[in-house]
């Protein structure tokens, strides 16, 4: 089944490892195969994974974009998502770990970047509840 991209005017992804960027217009690309495509909103530096879910979204990232690399990336993958799972208690949390590490192991790492996603969301949001709280918490001391 192709995929399709719809392409806002400048926007950049990674098409197997290349990064290409769309003209000044929007723009439709249909790939007719299986490729890795990331665009660059997905795409994260090695210095923006700055908490635990992120440092499990960056070496599914990298198994994604190299796969004949994978190997390479896992242990660190498996080493954070043990870290993370070992302080969360949320269950549909913690299912959404183990559907991420069924999805490596089955190397549908795109899939696996999706269910990362949710992580750092849930993370965001749990950050962002502990700062709001400390927040309030020190304008009512």
């Amino acid at each position: 089944m192709p995929l399709k991209l719809s392409l806002k005017p400048g926007e950049r992804f990674v098409l197997n490892g290349a990064v290409v960027q769309n003209g000044d217009r929007r723009g439709t690309l249909i790939l007719q195969n299986k490729a890795s495509v990331l665009r660059e909103k997905d795409i994260m530096q090695a210095e923006d994974a700055t908490s635990p879910a992120r440092r499990i979204y960056f070496p599914v990232m990298m198994m994604y974009l190299d796969e004949a690399g994978a190997e390479r990336y896992y242990d660190e993958f498996a080493r954070r998502l043990g870290e993370f799972m070992s302080v969360v208690r949320n269950p549909d949390v913690l299912t959404d770990c183990v559907n991420a590490s069924k999805q490596v192991m089955a190397r549908e790492y795109y899939k696996a970047l999706m269910t990362c996603r949710k992580l750092i969301d849930y993370e965001d949001g749990v950050l962002g509840n502990v700062a709001s709280s400390v927040s309030a918490g020190r304008a009512e001391g």
